[in-house]
């Protein structure tokens, strides 16, 4: 399979995004972070702004496959890239220009935001804190982003307060518990930026639906590493929707093939059975739960499960190659359904190392799903301590950070 972008644009660009949601739980964007892997805890950003002006066209380019149709795509801008050429590489009616909260408001930087808006891009204004000087910036942009981390409802509402005057939205950011979420909501916030939408929300009585049921036993039989590819051709076959999906797949640009399949057991037979078995768990997945939410929760776990395959042809792990899939697969299986984990893997035929680094946190493989949660967060820092803790370069976690991402835009697309 041909990759979109060449080798050595996963060598030298990272690039992270994290999900924006509405107060209904409908994606409305991504945070989309960038960071050259020579220097990963700092963003790839210097005073040359045509240096800064390839890293962030390279960057949205590797990035902008997998977002959604009419989803907005927030980047940030420290001041000399901000007052440069560097924001007019990228499309307006797609991106969210983020002001950096090192930012100044001086003259420099307050003609830069004018001449933005001029043109049609969405200015938003990055981790406001309440501190006063920032008075000129409120007024000119559309967003403001507050980070709640660590705040007390009362010190949130206080700066809601203060900035309730300024016309521009409010986004939460560093939300990590649904209960915060409810919090900010109640509040006025608009968007909602974190990590409260990977965590189950467990409601007692809460159960799963027949359709939900079915899908689970069929991810039970898909676990199984010896599947027949005729059992596979059977639970293809049963559903329509899959059919389709599965020959629309098989003869994408992706393939590159010349002749048209339109055989079931052709593309099955194509794939062969590990490709197709592990295609088959995405759709499956995909059709459990199709909330924006759980979707998204579906993206990020397909992509983790590919990032530690490829890792696992790499680098020593503890699994094979197609249990290392499986252990990312399922990592966010609680939150897409809202069940507590060990409910939701009795039924699941996993290896029992696998099952036991699913639930218990302390278990020595746990340790390959904490750095899968540091890429999610793109807390750089961190980041490198875990991959330095693993032997792993940030090169190589940057490289196949970015594999992973590519193969999942094509497989859920």
């Amino acid at each position: 399979m041909d990759e979109t972008y060449p080798e050595q644009l996963y060598d030298r660009i990272c690039v992270a995004r994290q999900p924006i949601f509405t107060g209904d739980m409908q994606v409305w964007g991504y945070e989309l972070l960038f960071r050259d892997s020579e220097d990963i805890q700092t963003a790839a950003f210097t005073d040359g702004d045509q240096a800064t002006s390839q890293i962030i066209a390279d960057g949205f380019g590797l990035a902008s496959p997998g977002l959604r149709n009419g989803s907005k795509a927030l980047i940030n801008f420290p001041r000399n890239a901000l007052v440069g050429a560097a924001p007019y590489v990228l499309p307006p009616e797609r991106c969210v220009v983020e002001i950096l909260e090192t930012v100044r408001p001086e003259p420099e930087v307050i003609q830069a935001c004018h001449e933005l808006k001029k043109r049609g891009y969405v200015l938003a204004l990055d981790d406001f804190v309440g501190d006063p000087g920032f008075e000129p910036l409120c007024e000119l942009v559309d967003i403001i982003k507050v980070d709640i981390l660590h705040k007390s409802p009362a010190e949130v509402a206080t700066i809601v307060s203060g900035l309730s005057k300024y016309p521009a939205s409010l986004l939460a950011e560093k939300v990590e518990s649904h209960d915060v979420f409810k919090v900010c909501k109640k509040l006025g916030f608009t968007y909602f930026q974190g990590f409260f939408f990977n965590r189950p929300e467990i409601i007692p009585g809460r159960k799963l639906s027949a359709s939900q049921i079915v899908k689970v036993k069929l991810l039970k039989e898909l676990s199984a590493l010896d599947t027949d590819p005729h059992r596979l051709v059977e639970i293809i076959q049963t559903d329509l929707s899959i059919s389709y999906r599965l020959l629309r797949y098989i003869n994408s640009a992706f393939f590159g093939l010349q002749i048209k399949i339109t055989s079931i057991q052709r593309a099955v037979a194509m794939l062969g059975c590990q490709n197709m078995r592990q295609w088959l768990q995405v759709v499956i997945l995909s059709d459990i739960n199709t909330t924006d939410k759980a979707q998204e929760l579906v993206r990020i776990s397909v992509q983790r499960a590919r990032f530690l395959q490829l890792l696992a042809a790499r680098h020593p792990v503890p699994f094979d190659q197609d249990s290392m899939f499986l252990l990312g697969f399922f990592s966010l299986l609680d939150a897409i359904l809202d069940q507590p984990m060990d409910v939701v893997l009795e039924e699941i035929p996993l290896d029992p190392g696998i099952k036991a680094a699913l639930v218990d946190p302390q278990n020595p493989n746990a340790v390959w799903l904490d750095l899968l949660d540091e890429i999610d967060r793109c807390n750089w820092a961190r980041l490198t301590r875990k991959a330095s803790e693993l032997n792993l370069s940030m090169a190589l976690v940057s490289k196949l950070s970015a594999k992973a991402s590519t193969w999942t835009s094509e497989v859920m697309t």
